[in-house]
């Protein structure tokens, strides 16, 4: 897939895990330096359930669920999904993901084989 479209770079979304945060730094170099512009998750350093490990249970909940929604915007925003599945994992959050990019008519690329 080339890395432009029309004048500007394709943007790839990162989709995935957060338990995969090593593969997500890895993938992100390589697709930046494949020309593409990077969309990913929030932080690459630590899961959002440890960083939000300071909220109420409820407050914990609702955070997370606005980062899901916020996360399918950028897949809006996006030209493509690149899918980080170590090992072929795909959580329930990132199946959801994939479903809506492909509704929405988004390419899905994904490092391992998807089910």
């Amino acid at each position: 897939m080339s890395a432009l479209v029309g004048e500007r770079p394709r943007v790839v979304c990162l989709c995935g895990s957060v338990r995969f945060l090593t593969e997500f730094d890895v993938a992100s170099l390589a697709e930046t330096l494949a020309g593409r512009i990077v969309l990913s998750v929030g932080s690459h350093r630590q899961r959002d359930e440890d960083a939000l490990a300071h909220l109420h249970s409820a407050e914990r909940e609702a955070a997370l669920e606005r980062l899901g929604e916020l996360h399918l915007r950028k897949i809006d925003l996006a030209d493509e999904v690149l899918v980080i599945n170590p090992g072929g994992y795909v959580g329930e959050s990132t199946r959801r993901e994939i479903a809506y990019a492909r509704q929405t008519g988004k390419p899905v690329r994904s490092l391992e084989p998807l089910p």
